[in-house]
């Protein structure tokens, strides 16, 4: 009689460095979890990843970070996927589900400053001073506050940022990054100073990791769960209720911010603020809720409470004209063939 060969679990995630470290701290969670149990990992460029050139407010949704992944997942080819929160969509592929959310790194985001630069604040730079953000939900808050300053994009994983930010010929004197992938990466040294709330608020589930499975894997998520940081995944899970019901995504300037003040096992007092701006900052819609909670779906019940609550006082007005703005310049792309990327980068 032969014995059942027991079944081993492969992580995937994109291939860059952030991402195989958070996909390793996840894979070291479980195991120290789980010894007995073997754990592998696996490393995949994604649709993102290919796209270093066009500015994510054209490319569109933030399936350019998970499709490929999720492919694998769903053939069974892997069977955990490691995503940085803040990049997976709030409809998930029919099939697939989030099991798992690790423990949040500070969310906030991060200024980092040339190397030679003495500046340490937005404040302190001078009038025309180029900062670089690929992020529009940051630019558009952060024209508010500091219109003297330029705001121009760029692309690429953190190292590829870092080096454009300390190139001779570098055009920006500082960059904005989330302060989470800095730390994750040891460069805390590098982080000149926090963009904290009100100041700037963060992307929805930004500095949490989260673990994708196919829905029908019991035992995946069996392993998922114990590792997940209630506190964490209701946070996050309120956050991306009111993206869902603002239909936002990566490029959609929805900022937010929560806290749970936790009162017993499993319920707590959850704050939760949220804001949308218009890409030139003139309009700003921000509002906040504190309420009462005992179950992930009375959090996400409050989430989305503050999403009707944005959208009713004029959120909506400023989402329909980023909508069409962003059909224009997609109408203005230079060439036929940049034109059926966009397209296609938004259709998929």
């Amino acid at each position: 009689m032969t014995s059942s060969t027991p079944r081993k679990f492969t992580l995937a995630s994109r291939a860059s460095e952030l991402a195989q470290i958070q996909t390793n701290i996840t894979r070291d969670a479980l195991q120290a979890k789980f010894p007995s149990t073997a754990f592998e990992t696996s490393f995949m460029t994604t649709g993102g990843d290919h796209n270093q050139s066009q500015a994510l407010y054209l490319l569109g949704g933030k399936s350019l970070w998970t499709k490929e992944l999720e492919v694998a997942l769903v053939e069974g080819v892997v069977d955990m996927l490691v995503h940085s929160y803040k990049d997976v969509p709030t409809t998930l592929p029919e099939g697939c589900e989030i099991a798992g959310v690790l423990e949040r790194e500070d969310p906030v985001d991060s200024l980092v400053v040339r190397k030679g630069l003495e500046y340490k604040t937005l404040e302190e730079l001078p009038e025309g001073a180029v900062v670089g953000t690929s992020s529009v939900r940051r630019v558009a808050q952060l024209k508010r506050m500091f219109p003297k300053l330029v705001f121009r994009d760029v692309r690429g994983n953190l190292n590829t940022r870092m080096s454009k930010l300390d190139a001779p010929d570098s055009p920006y004197v500082a960059i904005i990054l989330a302060k989470a992938g800095m730390l994750r990466l040891g460069w805390k040294s590098r982080i000149s100073s926090d963009i904290s709330p009100p100041t700037l608020f963060h992307a929805v589930s930004q500095g949490a990791l989260a673990i994708e499975i196919r829905t029908s894997d019991a035992e995946a998520r069996e392993l998922c769960r114990s590792i997940t940081h209630w506190q964490t995944e209701w946070r996050c899970a309120a956050e991306r209720a009111c993206l869902r019901v603002l239909e936002g995504g990566c490029s959609v300037p929805v900022g937010i911010s929560t806290e749970l003040v936790e009162k017993g096992e499993r319920a707590g007092i959850l704050k939760i603020t949220g804001c949308v701006t218009s890409l030139t900052g003139a309009e700003h819609v921000q509002h906040s809720l504190e309420e009462e909670v005992k179950s992930l779906e009375e959090v996400e019940a409050v989430g989305a409470k503050l999403a009707r609550t944005l959208m009713d006082t004029g959120a909506k007005a400023i989402l329909d004209d980023i909508t069409q703005d962003r059909a224009k310049r997609i109408g203005e792309a230079k060439t036929t063939e940049e034109k059926e990327k966009i397209e296609a980068a938004i259709a998929a």
